[in-house]
């Protein structure tokens, strides 16, 4: 069983902390959305926001009404042409002093962060961080829209000029793991490219977002060009089926990222999906555990699993199996679970009672099919009152079972078995996910090796980080097109191919 802080007087501390930190924040119950310039007072109803780690509401939000979407998009659509005829190098300026704004906000963002979805304070302290460099990132990639780009025709005779154009107005729809991260994925090349947005926030994290309107206020991005409205799957789907969408970009589960392309599909509309992952880590024979052992947490079961790339599966060869079996018990069995707003807390609660009773029934299923509890299990939640579940371990898991297939997205990681390394890599692509992965081995060639045969769009040899010069998406069930780097620029972009004869002579 994982440490948990403060037994004794642990609920009641945790509650003073937190209706403390609540009411530090700026933002709790909030009745308007972000329409053009204006904050504009909702007329849906009022949507509660949920401290997952108390199970008490702590804020609200309103519903926005398939009015006040189409507002929010008629306000983008009148702010676009404006933002899109600046020169990029003056829409890249502006991303930098939105991410000066942004990391200025870091503690009371951090700190709603936590409150919304129960991340650790310890993750959360980092958003405002990570946001501000995705934004810098993609402010540096301002050359490449201004640079021409010019194609010979074959024999030379004739020139291509490829022109590229902001694709106009997009919905960028962002899940409640990493609210502020998985937004500024989908913000930062939107705005460089000269589009503007709506966005719509998971309905348990809407809240923090707003610290990234405030920052784009002071970096003087003009008013229209970000827009948000809050709500559930009613004010989602008002978003994606809007006439004036031009295209849409979306993070979340397999089962909703489905509907969206659905219905992106019926409407020829763009889409960008970022679902869900299971991923695999193979633990090749001459792996050193004890490195393996250090990135254990923040590769295979981040953010109390609630990660999309994290490697959940653990894949071994007998050699090593028991060895990872007794690492892998141990760093999980000894990280601290408890209060979110300690900076000591390894493993908080999930983000909703609804994820914790699915992450719990899948643990039951997963002991039904046997495998083999070896830290944690269905046990009763070790703080009463939140969303908490018991960080666990499974061995002895084969690859047919349901927590070896399906997203848990819960504190739980698998080890499975493979006969040799041929085995790991087949068991690695025995699932329909394919966006994250790691292969941990001292031969760092012949780990890349084994890399390059597991189907995946991302993977790293002895950890697993995103890189936002890089391009990053899923395969199969992970998703649709990419994000990050050049690759995600080009996503907000529509090309113009002007061609032209070759001037010669005088």
């Amino acid at each position: 069983m994982s440490t948990v802080v403060d037994v004794e007087g642990a609920v009641g501390a945790m509650r003073e902390r937190h209706r403390a930190a609540a009411a530090d924040v700026p933002y709790t119950d909030v009745r308007t959305l972000r329409i053009g310039r204006d904050e504009v007072t909702s007329t849906g109803p009022a949507s509660p926001v949920i401290d997952p780690a108390t199970g008490e509401q702590w804020g609200s939000v309103p519903e926005a009404t398939a009015d006040e979407v189409d507002s929010a998009v008629r306000a983008a659509r009148a702010a676009f042409p404006a933002w899109a005829a600046l020169a990029p190098t003056a829409r890249a300026d502006a991303l930098r002093r939105m991410a000066d704004a942004i990391e200025r906000r870091a503690e009371p963002l951090a700190l709603t962060n936590t409150l919304e979805n129960g991340s650790p304070i310890a993750e959360t302290s980092g958003a405002a961080g990570n946001a501000a460099s995705i934004l810098r990132v993609f402010a540096g990639m301002a050359g490449f829209l201004e640079e021409p780009d010019i194609r010979p025709f074959p024999g030379g005779a004739n020139e291509t000029l490829v022109a590229r154009d902001p694709i106009g107005v997009c919905a960028l729809i962002a899940p409640w793991n990493f609210p502020i991260n998985l937004v500024a994925i989908k913000l930062a090349p939107a705005l460089l490219a000269g589009c503007a947005v709506v966005i719509k926030p998971a309905s348990p994290t809407p809240l923090s977002v707003r610290f990234l309107l405030d920052a784009a206020d002071e970096a003087g991005i003009p008013p229209g060009v970000i827009n948000l409205v809050t709500g559930g799957a009613a004010t989602g789907d008002a978003l994606v089926r809007h006439p004036d969408v031009d295209k849409v970009a979306f993070t979340g589960s397999t089962p909703v990222g489905r509907k969206i392309a659905a219905a992106c599909g019926e409407l020829l509309r763009p889409v960008t999906l970022e679902l869900g992952g299971k991923s695999a880590a193979i633990v090749l024979p001459d792996a050193d555990l004890d490195a393996m052992s250090a990135v254990l947490l923040r590769s295979c079961i981040r953010n109390t699993g609630q990660t999309c790339y994290i490697s959940t599966r653990l894949i071994a060869t007998p050699e090593r199996y028991d060895d990872l079996v007794e690492m892998v018990t141990g760093v999980v069995g000894g990280a601290v679970l408890g209060d979110p707003l300690d900076p000591a807390t390894v493993f908080g609660p999930v983000a909703t009672a609804a994820q914790r009773d699915g992450v719990r029934s899948l643990i039951r299923a997963g002991v039904a099919e046997g495998a083999r509890v070896t830290v944690g299990g269905d046990v009763a939640p070790p703080l009463p009152g939140g969303s908490f579940v018991a960080p666990t371990v499974f061995a002895d898991v084969r690859p047919d079972m349901r927590i070896a297939q399906e997203e848990i997205f819960g504190p739980v990681v698998t080890i499975l078995r493979a006969a040799d390394v041929d085995d790991a890599v087949a068991v690695a692509n025995s699932t329909r996910f394919g966006l994250g992965g790691i292969v941990f081995g001292a031969d760092e060639e012949a780990a890349l090796r084994v890399a390059r045969r597991v189907d995946t769009g991302s993977i790293g040899i002895n950890f697993f980080a995103s890189n936002h010069h890089a391009p990053f998406g899923g395969r199969h069930d992970s998703g649709l097109g990419l994000e990050y780097g050049i690759e995600g620029l080009s996503a907000y972009l529509t090309p113009q191919s002007v061609h032209r004869a070759i001037r010669r002579g005088p």
